[in-house]
């Protein structure tokens, strides 16, 4: 099973990339962020035409997420975090696919900071640690597959001076991450990449995308019963280069799935 993120900064804008993209990688599950697209506009349609079933919590103009399926529906089990019930921004969406449950998040950028923005990010970061946890408990097989808007570590970015006033590089966002990990979920790219993760997310301008000039904020984290089954991992870099391209490039896993989590 290939279970993919991709941050597509505007569904409806960027759709002919999104299409292009599936066709070519043909991911079994592809979680997208910032659709940018309230429900009623999103074009589901032309992803359903492609071979895709999807499920969607979008938002006029900002947020939004997607999980999408090849060749199947995706079931839902949730929108929204529990203990976030006012929160008005759409940013988590859960589904199971194919045996496995698919958490599918938006973590808020939290800048500029200090203010209320990274206030708000740090306490969506808390609901959603606490969520994880119970699904880490829960004896299923979880992806929690996104755009987490934080650089876990120096390694993850190119060069952290020109950031550390940043809300992606704070030690309070840094350390969110890393109690979520300390909960047992492996951090899938940094597993098949100990070295040098590639990053996911290079800025439109300074010409950073051509200098490598990137960042490793996408992540896909997996719970006890799916790490065992990670074969291998990996960002589609080229895709980030192409003419109207989001700035994200979508990063992938692949996963040894038994059969049957397939039906």
């Amino acid at each position: 099973m290939k279970i993919a993120t991709f941050n597509v900064n505007g569904i409806n804008s960027r759709l002919d990339r999104l299409l292009e993209w599936l066709s070519e990688s043909k991911p079994d599950v592809a979680c997208l962020q910032e659709l940018k697209s309230p429900d009623a506009k999103l074009p589901l349609d032309a992803i359903r035409g492609a071979g895709y079933g999807v499920v969607a919590h979008g938002q006029r103009a900002w947020n939004g997420v997607a999980i999408l399926a090849r060749g199947r529906e995706p079931i839902e089990t949730g929108r929204g975090l529990p203990g976030m019930e006012g929160d008005t921004q759409s940013r988590y969406l859960e589904a199971v696919v194919g045996g496995v449950v698919v958490g599918c998040l938006y973590l808020p950028n939290g800048n500029p900071q200090p203010g209320p923005k990274f206030d708000y990010k740090l306490q969506w970061f808390d609901a959603f640690n606490k969520h994880a946890k119970r699904l880490f408990a829960s004896g299923m097989p979880v992806v929690l597959a996104g755009d987490y808007n934080v650089v876990p570590t120096d390694a993850d970015i190119y060069n952290p001076a020109s950031w550390r006033d940043d809300a992606l590089l704070q030690p309070d966002s840094r350390a969110a991450f890393a109690q979520l990990l300390t909960q047992g979920w492996t951090d899938a790219m940094r597993a098949c990449h100990p070295e040098r993760a590639p990053f996911t997310f290079w800025t439109y301008w300074r010409n950073r995308y051509p200098r490598d000039a990137g960042l490793r904020i996408d992540h896909l984290l997996l719970n006890a019963e799916l790490s065992p089954l990670l074969r291998s991992a990996g960002v589609d870099r080229n895709v980030r280069g192409r003419t109207g391209a989001s700035d994200h490039a979508p990063a992938w896993i692949k996963l040894d799935v038994p059969r049957v989590a397939r039906t």
